[in-house]
């Protein structure tokens, strides 16, 4: 599978984050809303197929190709640019300031929310032939997904909010294991199996990712689901995004970077 080092992958990393920096601000827009709606219909898919089939763990197996297709492709998700995108602050590229993460990370949430949105409306649209039907067994599903995830959280008060938070953490822990894990290949064929793995684990263990979130929220809400947008933004989107952050940066990106980047350049100059 053209194996890499992760000297060499780890800087690929850094290179990655600088070029998500400079991208314009269209661009940014159209392969973030993408990278949103992608996810938001892998989402969907792998609950259909867990409730159909009976088996949550077959719907987690096929939930990563999603994630692939939209990488492959080089769509932008938050998840992945809170990785990436302070590796270039890090280590100091040129004309890389802090403003310009903020923007970056800004401006792939709005559209990854617009992305999200969109197939949220296009399959409460479907499930329910044009808002005339209850939407049958999935809706309802879905619905009381979103119920337990936001007023089941806030049932438990503070400790249900980090909950959540940590929840978010683990989940870009395995995400951004899965960016970082396609860098190591430079086949595309070694690129899946380096993705698959983590992020069907963090989808079966129902770990809480951000932008799947803009999806399945709304989609409950418009489908019935008994809970308001300020339980969904304060009990779930808000601790899961700077879970997120937390998760990608500190628990994946901070240690390859010191440890590879970082120590390799000491010793060179040993």
């Amino acid at each position: 599978m053209s194996y890499l080092e992760p000297t060499e992958f780890v800087t690929k990393m850094v290179d990655a984050g600088e070029s998500k920096v400079y991208m314009s601000t269209k661009d940014t827009l159209i392969r973030s809303f993408m990278a949103g709606a992608i996810l938001a219909l892998a989402a969907v898919f792998a609950i259909t197929v867990g409730m159909k089939t009976g088996s949550p763990i077959l719907g987690a197996v096929l939930f990563p190709v999603g994630f692939i297709m939209l990488y492959l492709m080089k769509f932008d998700l938050l998840t992945g640019v809170f990785t990436l995108v302070p590796l270039a602050l890090l280590d100091k590229r040129p004309g890389v300031t802090f403003n310009q993460v903020m923007r970056n990370w800004g401006l792939v949430f709005l559209g990854n929310l617009g992305g999200a949105l969109m197939v949220a409306v296009m399959m409460s649209f479907i499930f329910t032939y044009g808002y005339n039907t209850d939407g049958g067994a999935i809706a309802a599903k879905v619905s009381s997904i979103g119920e337990s995830r936001t007023l089941g959280y806030s049932s438990h008060g503070v400790d249900g909010w980090f909950t959540v938070f940590i929840r978010g953490m683990l989940c870009n822990w395995m995400v951004s294991m899965g960016v970082v894990g396609a860098m190591i290949s430079t086949s595309a064929t070694g690129k899946m199996a380096a993705m698959w793995m983590p992020i069907m684990l963090f989808f079966y263990m129902g770990f809480e990712h951000s932008i799947v979130n803009m999806f399945l929220f709304p989609f409950s809400m418009i489908m019935g689901g008994d809970f308001t947008v300020v339980d969904y933004l304060l009990w779930n989107e808000i601790p899961t995004v700077l879970g997120n952050l937390v998760g990608g940066f500190v628990l994946v990106g901070l240690p390859l970077y010191y440890t590879h980047v970082k120590t390799g350049a000491e010793r060179s100059l040993r």
